[in-house]
This record gives C-alpha cells, structure tokens and sequence, in this order.
C-alpha cells in the first residue's frame, strides 16, 4: 500500500497537477482520481498534438459479504472519475465475470450492486473491468481498468469427516498411550480469514478408555489392561468443532469401530482333570479310540494347543494328535490291545500352546494336565495260530498219508472255545494235502514230483467251535525236495582233438557236467577215469575241483597215419545225499596244427566218422569241388564279347512252380537262346494243360540278323497271342546275337565239353591248410602223366 501511494506522488509531480489523495479498497467506498486519455486535444481549438493524460482513478479490489439474505440488491462500491464534473457528460460500463447478471453498475453514478446472494465456497472472487466513456460519442475518455470483487467469508460450513465410519484395531493388554489412529476434519470455510476453518477434536462418546488429541486427531488407549476376552469391541464417536472450539461453532461428528485383537495370554485348560475311555480290544491299530479337549480363550494361532502324552503307564499303546480344525486331542491306538492280557491302561496328557509370548510369562505355565483312563472291552475274537505263517519240507515221491508237519491256533477269549482245522480247497484243487481236523497234523494225499510242482501255497482255516462263524487263516508253504534220481551227464557233446605235436601234461580240453535234479545251482561235480588208480598211456582226467575237469595228455608223437581217434570214458558223479554217476566217452581226434597249436586239419575219415562216410565218398566230395572251382577259374580266364551285365540271354520266366533243375529240357527249350535255328516244334509247357485244338508255335527267327527291333517284336506278338502261357504275368528276355557269330554260344552249360588236362601244382602255393589236398591232386596228376 505504501509503495503504490509513493508512486502515484511521484506521478503528481512530475505532471505538476492536482495532489493524488490515498485510497483503501472498502466496500461502499468511493475512489475520485484525475486522469485523462493517453491521447487528448485542446477544448479551444488549440493545436492537436499527444499529452501525456494523469490517471483519474485507481482500484484494486472490493468486498462483497457471501450469503447475504438482505430484500434489496448488496451495495459493493462506488467508481468515479475526475473527469466526471456532475453534468453527466461521462458513463460507466462494467464487463468481465458476473456483468449484468450478478453484478450491475450505474453508469450516471458509478454505483456496484449485487443481484443476488453469493457463496463463497462456490465462487471466492469476480475479475470485472470498468471503463469510463463520452455519454454521447462513447469514446473512451480513459483506458480500461481490471479490478476484483471478492466474496467475504462468513462461517457457514461445518467440518465434515470425509473417510468416516473408521474401523481399527489395536492389541489387548496394551498399556497407557499406545496409538490406535488418527482422524481427520475438514472445513470448505476460508481457513485464511477468522476462525471460521479452525477445527478442534473432542471425544463425546468412548472414554475412559480412548482419548484424542484437539489438534491432530490422534486417537489413543487410555486405559491399562484392556482384555479382549472380557470385551472385544468399543465404539467411539468422535467430534470436530470450528471456530477453535468456541461457542457458536458449527460442529461435525463421526463413529469409530476399535477391535481389540488378541495376543497369546491365556493358558489352554481341561474342562476335567479325569476323562474316562472304552475301547474295544478289536480295534484296528492306528485307529482313533477317543477324543479330549483343552480350551483356550485366545484365538487363532494364539489358541492353538499341542497334547503330549506323559510317559508313564500305558504311554507305549497309545498316540495324540491334534486335530487342526477344533484343536481337540485325537487320542490314537499304536499297538494291539488284548483283553485277556490287560484290561485297562491309565496315562496323563499334557495341553500347551504352540506359540507363546514372552510378555505374559509372568502369568504363569501356559499349559495344563488331565488324566486318561481307558477300559479295554473283551470281544468274541477268531482263534490266533501260534505263527504267522508255517514252511514245510517233503521228500517227492513221499509215500501217501505220511503227516509233514502241524499248524496250531488257539482261542484266546475267556471260554476258550474248541477249534477245528480244514483246509481252503482253493489253495489245493488237486487235493494233495489232508489235514487233521482237531490235531490240525498236515499229511499227503497224492503222491508229490518235484519236477511238476516244486512249491504249494495252501491255506489252513481255524473255526472256533462255539462260533463258527469267527474264523482265522494262515498261509502254509510246502516245499518238495528233490530225491537224487537223475545222473550227471557232460554238459555237451564235445569236438576234443590233440595236435600230433602236443606234449605231455598238455590240457587238450576242459569238460563240465549237469544235473537234471533240482536247484541247479549250488551242484558240485566230481570227474575221474573209470581206471583210477590204474595208469593209461595215452590221456587222463584231472578233476579241477570246480565243477570242471581237464583232459590232460600223458605222452605225445601222436600220428595221424598210426591211429586217427581215441575214445576216452570220464566218470561224473554228483554231490547228492544219494550218489548218482555216469560215464561219457570222449572221442578225441589226431589233427595236424600249427606251431601255435591252431588247428589246420584233421583225418577226413575221423571228422566225418559219425555221419557214416567212407574214405572214397570223402575223396569224390573234395575232387568235386575242385574240379568247380577249377572250371570257374577257366572261364573267367577266357574273353567274352560283352561284359557279364550285358549278357541277358537267358529267358526269364517267373513261375511258383518249382523246376526240376538242369535235366527240366521240357520247360523251355534252351538252344533256342544259343542259335535261332535250333527250334524244337510242338513243344508244350508241362506245367500247363494245353488245350485241343490250339496250334504249336512257331518262332520265326531272323536269317540275315539285320533288324533286331523286327526280332523283338515278333517275339512278343508270339508271347501276346499264345493261349498255352501260363495265366500269370511273365518276363520273357532276349538277347539275339544273330547267325555265325565268333563267339560262339556264351552259355556256361557248353563251357566244359569234356575233360582237360590240369595242372594242381599251384595248390602247393596255398599255404600249409592245402597241403592234404596238393598231396591229393598231385598223386592224380602224376598217374595220368605215367598212363599217357
């Protein structure tokens, strides 16, 4: 304010006019300044030129009450100029926010008035714009000028909770002070002008156990040792009061819900020091037999209880857990119970919290003690035999009736009831077994073969006789025991051969046995020579005490040309509690080896001995193949026309039936591959039936050999039109040299037309494997040489 006074001085001065006076914006309050336009010209028809105009009036603001209830319109202010002399020669306008519809102006007196009644928390403030003009040219006698008119607060709202109804909660027990939370009021009043905005906080309905604070809100305990279990929840009504809490004050309330939550500070307790039980001694182990409970005032995990049983007196039988929905103790059974052997167990169980809070250990244990007494209850029961199962052993081939054991079962109820025996006819459908009905004695009733059924499984039934129906099984195994009664035997058909160069003491061959008896394993063998004791020239047996023996060499100069096979007896005898043996013969042949002792041959009379071959039969197998062998070796020798891929002159015809090899000349005729004249007329298939009536075929071959395409196609009219060809798809090829060709037939039938002499030195050349058969050769060869 003071520096806009020293500038509006400052301005008098330099223009040397009238003295400004100092205003203050107050409603109803008129504010008379000179000033002239910025552009003005002389009223004595002076010059015109541009003069610097003084300012007529200054204003910033005015003041308008809100909620103003008045019949007439609120008187805002007055604007004037200095330019208006009272001859109503200047007219005011107004515009900007509100003009003419809230707020109005004279325009002869310069008069601001209100229309209607203002709120302020709607609308705090009016930016308008007044102008003073010429009333009959409306030329502006000054600039515009901007100016507010705000809206005057009075107290017309009360504070207002705007989150309510609070809930919240703070723990039991807690002590004086302890912070619960904090509300808060608010007020659409004008917080900057009176106290119109400012709220304090009371509490009209919740004490003494909370408190709030008058300026923040903040809501507290206020009261030690609140217990939860006493109450739980507290409704707390809340006040905020405006105008700092003085009379007249517009007042607001809201309702607080405050829960106590639980903490871990009671113990858990039995309604009853002694709970009384009965079980039925037939009850299943891991069965549930009863049901207790300790109570616990706390909730959630501070009520959760563990029971533990006491050890003491029947603690052994017995288990407890905890059933996690009601937190009672499921009291559970771990062994058997026997009537007979006792009737009632007594135990204590001990109840505890799981998780406890070291704040209220000063409280005392936070556990407690009850008894438990259980009676047994005697039920009828089923007879107990004395095991859970019996194993048995027989002999096979146990004379009939002969008893191989006894099951027994026993009631254990006070009447000790007789108990009869049988046996289940689904475990033994062939009746093999019998049993004695009141001595419960197992005896057979079939003669038993191990070697069909080396194990039976039946299933004995005990039956109390004052109660049939209660009844009791058990399973009874028999084992059939195998009598010696198979032999032992070599364990294959053994090939021995001994080197003519073998030295004494050499193992030539090691032998094992078997046993038809039964278990196989665990057999033992023993091996020897059925001259034992007597000393042999030529092989022995050595018993290498493994189930194994050794046939071992008792001198060497084995010759071939001497003697070709020796046969050797081995005496085998097995380790059961009946001795068995036998003897098997070793047939041990001479054969020619290397100097490792690789075998190259033998004697063709010793290898071939079993299949009943003579010596001569021998020799014409092996020149057979030699001359085979020799004849393709000729062939590939010679040169041929075409390559042997290229040589497709046979007539492929394929059939099921089966040839009768190369004497079948009846099926198709060869020569007629070999030379096109050698054709064979009325010549039919035999595999097939010809028909009457149907004429032979006749194959035109080509004589000047000059179209072979012409050839080919001839030959598969032929094929295409002759009814005596099999009912199947055929594939006939041919491969047509033509007439006079240099090479002759390339058929490997007419390869070997008769004999010729060969040379077989070459098989010397073969290595040591061939030298039998060189000696063979070479003896022909040298007695056709002396011949010819």
């Amino acid at each position: 304010m003071l520096r806009r006074n020293c500038l509006l001085l400052f301005l008098c001065f330099l223009f040397e006019q009238s003295s400004c006076a100092p205003f203050q914006s107050r409603p109803g309050q008129e504010w008379p300044h000179s000033q002239t336009g910025p552009l003005a010209a002389g009223r004595n028809g002076g010059s015109r030129g541009f003069q610097r105009v003084k300012r007529g009036w200054v204003w910033n603001q005015f003041f308008v009450l809100e909620e103003y209830m008045g019949s007439d319109p609120q008187y805002v202010g007055k604007l004037h100029t200095d330019l208006d002399n009272g001859e109503s020669g200047v007219k005011y306008t107004l515009s900007g926010d509100g003009a003419g519809t809230i707020f109005t102006i004279d325009q002869i007196t310069g008069d601001i008035h209100a229309l209607r009644s203002l709120d302020r928390e709607e609308k705090p403030y009016y930016t308008l714009r007044a102008q003073a003009v010429d009333i009959e040219t409306n030329r502006p006698l000054e600039p515009e000028s901007e100016f507010v008119i705000k809206v005057q607060d009075i107290n017309d709202n009360e504070p207002k909770f705007l989150e309510g109804p609070y809930t919240a909660s703070v723990p039991e027990m807690s002590p004086v002070g302890t912070y619960v939370m904090k509300v808060t009021a608010t007020d659409a009043d004008d917080p900057t002008y009176g106290n119109s905005a400012r709220v304090v906080y009371s509490i009209l309905h919740g004490q003494p156990y909370f408190s709030v604070d008058a300026k923040t809100g903040v809501i507290r305990t206020a009261l030690p040792n609140m217990d939860r279990e006493m109450k739980e929840l507290y409704q707390v009504l809340i006040q905020a009061k405006d105008m700092g809490g003085q009379l007249g004050g517009l007042a607001g309330t809201t309702t607080i819900n405050i829960t106590l939550s639980d903490v871990n500070d009671n113990p858990p307790r039995f309604s009853k020091s002694i709970f009384h039980l009965r079980v039925p001694e037939s009850s299943a182990v891991g069965s549930a037999v009863g049901r207790i409970k300790a109570h616990d005032l706390d909730i959630g995990k501070n009520a959760e209880v563990e029971y533990n049983i006491v050890p003491g007196d029947g603690g052994a039988m017995f288990d407890i857990t905890t059933n996690e929905h009601n937190q009672e103790g499921i009291i559970m059974l771990k062994k058997p119970l026997d009537y007979e052997t006792k009737k009632a167990y007594t135990f204590k169980v001990e109840a505890s919290n799981a998780h406890l809070d070291p704040r209220f250990h000063n409280f005392g244990p936070f556990k407690d003690t009850a008894t438990v007494k259980i009676n047994i209850l005697d039920v009828d029961e089923p007879p107990v035999f004395s095991k859970p199962s019996y194993a048995m052993d027989v002999y096979e081939d146990t004379p009939q009736g002969t008893i191989i054991g006894a099951v027994t079962a026993q009631d254990l109820d006070a009447g000790n009831s007789p108990v009869r025996y049988s046996i289940d006819w689904k475990s033994d459908l062939d009746s093999f077994f019998d049993i004695d009905p009141v001595r419960g004695t197992i005896s057979t009733n079939e003669l038993l073969d191990r070697e069909s059924i080396a194990q039976h499984n039946i299933s004995v039934v005990a039956t109390k006789v004052n109660n049939p129906v209660l009844t009791s099984r058990v399973a009874v195994t028999v084992h059939v025991l195998d009598i010696n009664e198979f032999p032992p035997e070599l364990a294959m058909p053994y090939e021995t051969f001994v080197c003519e160069s073998a030295k004494v003491g050499q193992v030539i061959q090691v032998i094992s046995a078997r046993d038809q008896d039964l278990p196989q394993a665990g057999q033992t063998f023993s091996f020897k020579s059925p001259q034992e004791g007597v000393k042999t020239k030529n092989f022995t047996i050595r018993d290498f005490g493994n189930n194994t023996a050794g046939v071992v060499t008792l001198r060497g100069g084995f010759k071939r040309r001497s003697q070709e096979i020796y046969h050797l007896p081995v005496v085998i005898e097995d380790g059961g509690l009946q001795t068995l043996s036998s003897t098997g013969t070793l047939t041990i042949r001479v054969c020619g080896c290397d100097t490792d002792g690789s075998l190259l041959t033998c004697s063709a009379e010793a290898i071939f001995l079993p299949v009943g071959l003579s010596t001569g039969a021998l020799i014409a197998i092996l020149v057979l193949i030699v001359v085979l062998y020799v004849g393709v070796r000729r062939q590939k020798k010679k040169e041929t026309l075409m390559t042997s891929k290229e040589d497709i002159r046979d007539n492929v015809i394929h059939y099921d039936d089966e040839g009768g090899g190369e004497e079948d000349t009846h099926a198709f005729d060869m020569g007629t591959l070999r030379n096109p004249k050698v054709i064979k007329e009325n010549m039919f298939r035999r595999d097939v039936k010809p028909e009457l009536g149907l004429c032979p075929r006749r194959p035109v071959a080509s004589q000047n050999s000059a179209d072979i395409s012409n050839f080919i196609s001839l030959r598969l009219q032929e094929h295409d039109g002759d009814t005596s060809a099999p009912p199947y798809d055929s594939l006939a090829t041919y491969a047509y040299e033509g007439e006079g060709s240099v090479a002759e037939s390339l058929s490997s039938i007419e390869s070997v037309k008769g004999e010729t002499e060969e040379d077989y030195d070459y098989l010397n050349e073969w290595g040591p494997r061939f030298k039998t058969l060189a000696g063979i050769f070479g003896e022909r060869s040298e007695k056709k040489k002396i011949t010819a």
